[in-house]
């Protein structure tokens, strides 16, 4: 596995690695089959695999979490395409560096060898800079490999993304990890020092991630270890990894957009759970209070009035407490708004509402129902045959309050559903009387 962990040196290969290297270095997989995770991409149907049998790479972008074999599957495409492989991070290379690295790969391809240029946390460069890897990716010059974390489609160049290919790497499920344990184990020959839920508890606390996981065998390895240690005393032992999230990068994005659908669906528990995921990884409480409280008018709305009470309650709570302990009116409120009836109406009668507005512009309303505070509007019509709602039987006029050149419109449709079945009665019983006295 561990090519992931390589100092990204020119041409470098599984003979370099020194006896005393890093326990994710020597475990570093020799060819593709050893590539744990990612049979979708490196089995015989995958389109490495294709690649590989075909002999024909061409660029492409590992689009994937931390530590699930980026640089591995880089170095070992070199190996088996017999392209010269050389490694850049965008972190630490700038203009120069690339203009040296294209000179390089440039003589080299007039010798009639392509490189395999290997270009880490690729997001990193800025846009001028991808620019210029398109001359040299369109010759054949330099097949790319770059590898990101991000989401390329928001992090890299459309010109850039057209001559490339986007696979994606999954996060290393339990049995990925495992095996990568047990590899860890015949290497080292020796047991881990864990109990089978400590076991299990170290493989959960790697988070798909397996460079991780390998440091904290190597970790546990180097212990004077006599009894095999539980899960608590594992925790002890070993630091807590916090969770894999970026607050301004798409995790965000994508774990507040599964709260908000969860909630949608009516599922609490799943709504609890992104809910606890992105507080426990820091996320701004007000943030997720600020998310709640517009699905409570967009989602829920009329439906049941008091969820846009509870949310902001619950912003006023957690103003008043802060954390920890104003987090359980953020859970009370994702609660509720999560278990209550759902209508989106008013969200679609805004809308509608907004639409019209712009089509008809500045029609003026009936002049009926205009104020006439000086005696020139009186004259000319304002506030002319006003009739007083109050004054009327069962409080209803029944008048037109609509522009002349306007056909009245219908935004606003409650759904049988919640306190908005009452709004309906409501609506159907004014529409009814207001017939009866314009018949």
């Amino acid at each position: 596995m561990p090519g992931l962990f390589d100092d990204g040196s020119d041409q470098q290969r599984e003979t370099d690695i020194r006896p005393d290297a890093p326990l994710a270095d020597r475990l570093r997989p020799r060819q593709l089959a050893e590539i744990v995770g990612q049979d979708h991409l490196v089995g015989s149907d995958g389109t490495i695999g294709r690649m590989v049998a075909a002999g024909r790479l061409s660029s492409i972008i590992l689009w994937g979490p931390p530590g699930t074999g980026k640089t591995s599957l880089a170095r070992l495409l070199a190996d088996q395409t017999e392209l010269h492989f050389k490694a850049i991070s965008a972190v630490f290379s700038g203009v120069a560096d690339l203009k040296k690295v294209f000179a390089e790969a440039e003589m080299r391809f007039q010798s009639g060898k392509a490189t395999l240029l290997f270009v880490d946390e690729i997001h990193r460069f800025n846009r001028s800079q991808q620019d210029s890897f398109l001359p040299y990716v369109e010759r054949g010059t330099v097949v790319l490999v770059g590898a990101t974390t991000e989401n390329p489609s928001f992090e890299l160049n459309a010109a850039l993304l057209s001559r490339a290919q986007v696979l994606i790497l999954n996060r290393l499920d339990a049995a990925a990890l495992s095996d990568l344990l047990a590899r860890a184990e015949a290497l080292e020959d020796k047991a881990l020092p864990l109990t089978d839920s400590a076991r299990e508890a170290l493989i959960a606390s790697a988070d798909g991630d397996g460079r991780f996981l390998l440091n904290q065998a190597e970790t546990l390895f180097s212990l004077d270890i006599d009894d095999p240690l539980d899960p608590p005393t594992l925790a002890k032992t070993l630091h807590r990894r916090m969770p894999v999230y970026d607050k301004d990068r798409e995790g965000h994005y994508n774990l507040i957009s599964a709260l908000h659908k969860a909630l949608r669906g009516s599922d609490p528990q799943a709504s609890l759970y992104y809910l606890a995921r992105m507080l426990v990884a820091g996320e701004e409480p007000l943030y997720v209070l600020r998310r709640i409280v517009r699905f409570a008018s967009e989602d829920i709305g009329l439906a049941d009035p008091q969820a846009l009470v509870q949310a902001l309650a619950a912003k006023d709570a957690y103003d008043f407490l802060g954390s920890p302990e104003g987090e359980l009116a953020i859970v009370q409120a994702c609660l509720y708004c999560a278990t209550a009836p759902k209508s989106n109406a008013a969200y679609k009668a805004q809308k509608l509402a907004w639409k019209s507005a712009r089509q008809t512009g500045s029609l003026m309303p009936p002049q009926n129902i205009l104020n006439a505070p000086t005696k020139l509007m009186k004259d000319i019509g304002y506030g002319a045959g006003y009739r007083y709602d109050h004054e009327n039987d069962d409080g209803f006029s029944g008048d037109n309050y609509w522009p002349e050149d306007m056909t009245p419109e219908k935004f606003y449709k409650p759904v049988d559903r919640g306190f908005e079945h009452k709004i309906r009665e409501r609506l159907e019983y004014w529409e009814n009387l207001r017939a009866k006295k314009t018949g």
